[in-house]
């Protein structure tokens, strides 16, 4: 494909697939086994191809464009501060990271003062586990199994899914199960059972770590990829606990649960609890321009008043980036983006899907707050044996056929749209679901 091919429609979208096949190494992927979806362009709740296709976005991408697709504010403060002043180094002040900084920290709960910017999730959690290796003088970070915190060094390995186990180098580092009732590790039959037995065996890995060598507790506030796992009533409260008894870091990792996703500004708003240190990105700006961050409380942000903090970016604060954010928090404010999300959570999304779940035998459970939720997939009810590789295949092909784009994963489908998805798209997106996932369990043999 050249500048100069006077392709439109279907043919450029087949030269965009082509050209991407062939130069483009994946991530997450077999080379030989790469997807042919393209889109063109976007807005709002929806995208499309060259050749007019459109789809109704159930994913947010990667639970990203918390604010939609081409929002014209952010992309009118981006195209502005490109013209004011596109880069410039770090260790510089600019107006824009100021501005964002400000921003976020006035949804960061009392005692927090200070951001350190960075280009996305992983690496605010690196620099995080960095901070409370540094103010604790200890090594060790705890983390579940069931979670996700980035493809960089530590983060990869702090990471409990399949993704960590080809990329162990970094040191450190300690699993341990969450609380996640319907697969429940502790023989829990209620929530309550789950919540203390969950807490009971975090606190005795880390006994069993030896505490005076363990620096944090690093946990998604509400796990993402790893299935939407809502923690229990009093489980991150409990987690609080464990830390200050031991002295530990507690770090919650918001980069997907943060702004807006869960109906609050932050997850943990909802539970409570108040961290040492938050990692961020994804919705801070809706991916428009990478960017990502740590708020660091007070009393961390303390250690490095006179002691050099070894990390830096060269796009840290990076001003496009920073202007996204303000013009991404600003709109999401005076148009109620937030209260949108848990509103449609709450009259829309929660009701829809606990009807699909009492009308489809292929789901086994239905979880999620705002527009955070997963459907998850049985072949059988009884024994709740994932429901097969082929057929979330199956469902996946359909849902794009019919209009929708989901986010599969494992067994699973996440019901993740924008924040400011409208309560008929939302339902829209309901239907289409419900339509497939009834062909697929028609089409089963034990139907």
């Amino acid at each position: 494909m050249t500048a100069t091919e006077p392709l439109t429609g279907a043919a450029l979208d087949a030269a965009v697939v082509e050209a991407d096949h062939r130069h483009v190494l994946h991530s997450w992927s077999a080379q030989a086994h790469l997807p042919s979806f393209v889109v063109a362009g976007g807005a709002g709740c929806r995208v499309w191809d060259h050749a007019g296709t459109t789809w109704l976005d159930f994913s947010s991408q990667l639970v990203n464009t918390n604010i939609g697709h081409q929002h014209p504010a952010v992309v009118a403060a981006i195209a502005e501060q490109a013209r004011t002043l596109t880069t410039i180094s770090p260790a510089t002040a600019n107006l824009a990271r100021g501005r964002a900084a400000e921003r976020i920290l006035a949804r960061a709960p009392e005692g927090f003062a200070k951001v350190f910017f960075t280009n996305g999730g992983a690496d605010a959690n690196e620099n995080a586990v960095r901070m409370a290796r540094l103010h604790t003088g200890r090594d060790k970070v705890v983390s579940t199994y069931r979670s996700y915190h980035g493809n960089t060094g530590a983060a990869v390995v702090a990471t409990g899914d399949w993704r960590r186990v080809p990329n162990e180098y970094a040191r450190g580092h300690v699993h341990a199960f969450g609380p996640y009732a319907y697969r429940s590790e502790f023989w829990a039959t209620s929530e309550a059972e789950e919540c203390e037995r969950a807490l009971h065996h975090l606190e005795r890995v880390v006994q069993c770590e030896g505490p005076a060598s363990v620096a944090a507790i690093l946990l998604e506030t509400i796990p993402g990829t790893a299935g939407v796992l809502v923690p229990p009533p009093g489980y991150l409260a409990g987690v609080r606990e464990i830390c200050d008894r031991y002295g530990l870091v507690l770090i919650l990792d918001e980069v997907m649960a943060g702004f807006g996703r869960t109906g609050a500004w932050f997850a943990f708003d909802d539970h409570g609890v108040v961290p040492d240190l938050v990692t961020f990105a994804k919705g801070v700006n809706s991916g428009y321009v990478p960017a990502g961050g740590v708020l660091v409380s007070d009393t961390i942000a303390a250690t490095f008043d006179e002691r050099v903090f070894p990390g830096g970016l060269t796009y840290s604060g990076h001003p496009l980036a920073m202007a996204a954010i303000v013009a991404a928090l600003d709109a999401m404010e005076a148009e109620g983006v937030v209260e949108n999300a848990a509103r449609v959570g709450r009259e829309v999304l929660g009701p829809g899907l606990a009807a699909l779940a009492a009308e489809n035998p292929l789901v086994g459970e239905v979880r999620g707050t705002g527009v955070f939720w997963a459907v998850e997939l049985v072949a059988d009810p009884a024994t709740r044996e994932p429901l097969p590789a082929a057929d979330m295949a199956r469902i996946k092909t359909l849902c794009l056929e019919r209009g929708l784009l989901p986010f599969v994963a494992e067994n699973r489908v996440h019901v993740v749209p924008p924040c400011v998805v409208t309560d008929d798209e939302a339902r829209e997106g309901l239907a289409i679901l419900a339509g497939v996932l009834r062909d697929v369990a028609a089409d089963r043999p034990s139907a």
